[in-house]
């Protein structure tokens, strides 16, 4: 049988809706069988019911941690759920809870990691001047952001860019990475060893990325002084 995975959500659900399109087809090798939010007004709930995926609101504001994850750990359970995919969920987990799920639970977020963990990645990768942004599907440890990496799409950044324009081409390419990474791990062609992401799927041989692209003859020369 198809491992059953359950999303968590906090907001709009636009990775979970990624997850529940793939999730459709016939030969995707996972079934959606939950979606979590922590905030009764997630929009991704309304997105999730009219998928036909059930769905639960655990409230966590004002409450104690543990109280809340262990109604989470109680919702996930009663679903069956074998997998935890984090789709926007703002919500940092105890490490008690991440180890439970050690090697079962995947999050995907919009940087290049290690590079800007945390928030407002775009406005830092902009204000850093780096030439290549992107995302990061990695599996989830108690540090945050800090889990070994299952996958990662890369996009330039081009002149002009501002936060809006940059998480834009990122949140395209979240939209096929996640999907396809969490298809890995449920495959079993992803999985956690020795503290790293080990990787039977095919790779991508000798692709290379690079911003702005080297001409092979003819490259302009700067005016100013060496």
């Amino acid at each position: 049988m198809k491992p059953r995975v359950g999303v968590l959500i906090s907001g709009r659900g636009s990775n979970m809706a990624a997850l529940l399109a793939a999730a459709r087809l016939p030969d995707y090798p996972a079934d959606v069988a939950l979606v979590v939010a922590n905030r009764a007004d997630a929009g991704g709930l309304e997105l999730a019911r009219a998928a036909g995926v059930p769905t639960v609101v655990v409230p966590s504001k004002g409450r104690p941690r543990d109280a809340f994850e262990a109604d989470l750990q109680a919702a996930l359970e009663g679903a069956g759920v074998r997998l935890v995919a984090l789709a926007g969920f703002m919500r940092v987990l105890s490490a008690g809870f991440t180890r439970a799920w050690e090697g079962r639970m995947v999050n995907i977020h919009p940087s290049l990691l290690p590079s800007f963990p945390g928030l407002d990645t775009h406005a830092r990768a902009l204000a850093a001047g780096v030439r290549l942004h992107g995302c990061t599907v990695h599996f989830v440890t108690p540090g945050v952001d800090e889990g070994p990496i299952i996958a990662q799409a890369a996009v330039p950044v081009l002149e002009g860019d501002d936060a809006d324009t940059l998480a834009a081409r990122v949140l395209a390419q979240e939209h096929r990475l996640y999907p396809a990474a969490l298809a890995w791990v449920a495959a079993g062609h992803a999985w956690l060893e020795d503290g790293r992401c080990a990787v039977a799927a095919a790779g991508a041989g000798e692709a290379a990325l690079c911003n702005p692209l080297p001409e092979i003859t003819g490259l302009p020369t700067h005016a100013g002084s060496d």
